[in-house]
């Protein structure tokens, strides 16, 4: 009886915790969108920086990626936006989380697989006309700020704070 009941706690956690990723999620995405940095060819958005979260939980990856399909769908996005915009961010934190022993490198994975998805999306479903490598490099830019500083500098005081636990 014990364990069965541990274990829906640890359920619970972890959806509440999936749960509260991906509000932040949209929250910042929306917050990004308002300042009109959440979309186009440079896209810094504030909510990449949730990416290095799986550092700290497996929560991260559903929260994360559900946010991501939320906020595409508020945001009005195309469908071709909604699917690879999601599957880029699902794929970066997925392998984020296998990263853990990396703390450096967690947010590469969410670089890449958005610098390298995202210049497709926006030359099929957007009609940008930009050659493939120049969104590579502005997405990847715009991913580096975002998840790369802004998500190790998030990863660097949550650590500090011990808001997660291990």
């Amino acid at each position: 009886m014990k364990k069965s009941s541990r274990n829906r706690t640890v359920s619970v956690h972890y959806l509440t915790t999936a749960a509260i990723i991906a509000a932040l999620y949209v929250v910042f995405t929306g917050l990004s969108a308002a300042f009109g940095l959440a979309s186009g060819v440079i896209q810094i958005r504030l909510s990449e920086a949730l990416t290095v979260l799986p550092y700290f939980t497996n929560a991260a990856v559903p929260g994360v990626t559900i946010g991501c399909l939320l906020a595409n769908l508020l945001t009005g996005a195309p469908l071709p936006d909604i699917i690879f915009g999601t599957l880029a961010s699902f794929l970066g934190v997925l392998v984020a989380s296998c990263l853990r022993k990396r703390k450096y490198l967690v947010a590469l994975p969410t670089i890449l697989s958005n610098a390298i998805i995202i210049p497709l999306v926006l030359q099929y479903a957007y009609g940008v006309p930009d050659a493939f490598w120049y969104l590579f490099l502005t997405v990847g830019a715009g991913e580096l700020i975002s998840a790369g500083i802004l998500g190790t500098f998030l990863l660097q005081v949550l650590q500090k704070r011990k808001l997660f636990r291990k």
